[in-house]
């Protein structure tokens, strides 16, 4: 057993504890919240240390062992994934520090942060589909006040929405937890994986796991991604980008975790319908990447078109195309976080969202342009930035599985992806400077430092592709074949 899994949910945890009782020192609330959240990128190091070298590590509850107590497992997408969310989440809490202003960080903005942090951590180390459900609980709990502070018409109308979609989603979610536990009698995923076997997939099991993916879907923002534009619209760019980079990327996270290790004894089944769901999700969110012309909307609809690309992997469902699938997540959240970042700092330079309000940006902000101009790069996958590697694995995997209809969809999409975001380059960095009377400064280097940090790790990521492969390409083995994966929980 290794104690370092539990770590990166501890140590969140309990800084979210402290910083509630330093609600009048707000500088020591930003260092405290700075400093755990690089421990955190450091734990998240070693733990993949530790599972290249030693392979797949486990930590049982109370020294209870599966199927009986609540296990956390950390296999190589599960530390990738947290490296990632460390990662995402320490640049984020930087630029919260020159962008979140002092109202919304006397009110709990920091906790708040660390403890989704704690959520979407444990949501990825958890070895239990029940606990999976608890850690969704705790980040969807604080991404509610998340996403709801300060208080603006906007954002209370949106969090409304968010909020009831969310509490049925959940509703579904424990419905889903208590059908399968009365048909197999287990919780563990490992122990799932044998007992779903064992009675083999189909009738009642299908109809369990056509309600998992329902719930997976709304959580990801999968075709049923109606709540996620406005919703993502309304809070500040650093909460924006945390939501967009994060929490859709752990509703994608479930649905790759179930559908290869519990529910993937029919992909005749279970992948045809995320198949079509996939190639829906990227058709529809391109027509709104393509509809609308202010910059909030149109990167929200980006968000959409990379989930249904990252559910397509999952569909194709061979080596290459869940190798991608891993190499494209950890490449979409750190890019993506980087791209509403680069997305929010270009409204304030602007004053604006709106494309045909702004204009001329280069001539005051050429840095903020051609970080902006190589994020679409990557973003769009053009080589050798870090989109590249992921996106060709999914495509090539799905030539080899004869998924044609949908590769060809994933291409077209990968083009309005590109258009769509030099719309937004070309309306705000070309032609005449447009200034406003609510344009700020967007050059400051408390705003521009985090941001060209991620900058240079989406570019690493590219010239370091073969790298990560190597990593990547360990948990794509065990996606495929998760009989180490149940080997390591059950000790069998």
């Amino acid at each position: 057993m290794n104690n370092l899994l539990v770590l990166p949910l501890l140590v969140p945890l309990f800084t979210s504890v402290l910083l509630v009782f330093m609600r009048r020192s707000i500088l020591l609330q930003r260092w405290l919240s700075g400093a755990s959240s690089l421990a955190g990128v450091a734990i998240a190091v070693s733990i993949v240390i530790h599972v290249k070298k030693d392979g797949v590590q486990t930590l049982y509850m109370s020294g209870w062992a599966p199927p009986y107590g609540i296990a956390f497992v950390g296999d190589m997408l599960a530390a990738l994934l947290v490296l990632a969310t460390t990662v995402v989440g320490s640049f984020i809490v930087f630029f919260s520090m020159g962008s979140i202003g002092e109202e919304r960080e006397s009110y709990f903005y920091y906790p708040l942060l660390q403890f989704l942090l704690v959520g979407v951590n444990g949501s990825f180390l958890t070895g239990d589909i029940f606990n999976l459900f608890v850690c969704f609980e705790v980040m969807l709990i604080s991404s509610y006040a998340l996403i709801v502070l300060g208080g603006t018409r906007l954002q209370l109308r949106e969090t409304l929405k968010y909020v009831i979609i969310n509490v049925v989603s959940s509703a579904l979610f424990v419905a889903a937890v208590a059908y399968l536990y009365g048909v197999t009698g287990a919780l563990n995923m490992a122990d799932l994986f044998l007992k779903v076997a064992e009675a083999g997939q189909g009738g009642i099991l299908n109809v369990i796991a056509l309600l998992f993916l329902i719930v997976f879907s709304l959580k990801a923002g999968l075709l049923l991604y109606f709540w996620l534009p406005g919703a993502y619209s309304a809070p500040p760019t650093a909460v924006t980008a945390l939501f967009g980079a994060l929490l859709t990327k752990v509703g994608v996270y479930a649905l790759v975790r179930t559908f290869t290790l519990v529910f993937g004894g029919m992909p005749e089944v279970t992948h045809v319908w995320i198949g079509w769901m996939a190639g829906a999700t990227m058709v529809l969110g391109a027509f709104g990447a393509l509809a609308y012309k202010d910059i909030p909307r149109i990167l929200n609809y980006n968000i959409v078109i990379s989930v249904g690309f990252i559910a397509f992997g999952l569909a194709a469902a061979n080596r290459d195309s869940l190798e991608g699938v891993v190499v494209y997540l950890l490449h979409d959240m750190i890019a993506k976080a980087l791209l509403l970042l680069l997305g929010g700092l270009i409204i304030r330079a602007a004053g604006t969202g709106k494309l045909s309000e702004m204009g001329g940006l280069m001539r005051r902000n050429a840095l903020l342009g051609w970080m902006f101009f190589a994020t679409i790069l990557a973003v769009a996958g053009i080589p050798p930035l870090s989109g590249f590697a992921g996106k060709l694995l999914i495509v090539r995997g799905g030539l080899e599985g004869e998924h044609y209809l949908l590769t060809a969809v994933s291409l077209a999409t990968s083009f309005v992806v590109l258009y769509s975001l030099m719309r937004i380059f070309m309306a705000a960095f070309w032609g005449d400077e447009r200034a406003t009377a609510s344009a700020t400064d967007a050059r400051k280097a408390s705003l521009l430092l985090p941001t060209a940090g991620l900058m240079l790790i989406v570019v690493a990521m590219g010239f370091g592709s073969e790298w990560i492969y190597e990593f990547a390409s360990e948990a794509g083995r065990t996606l495929l074949d998760p009989s180490s994966y149940v080997q390591a929980v059950l000790k069998e």
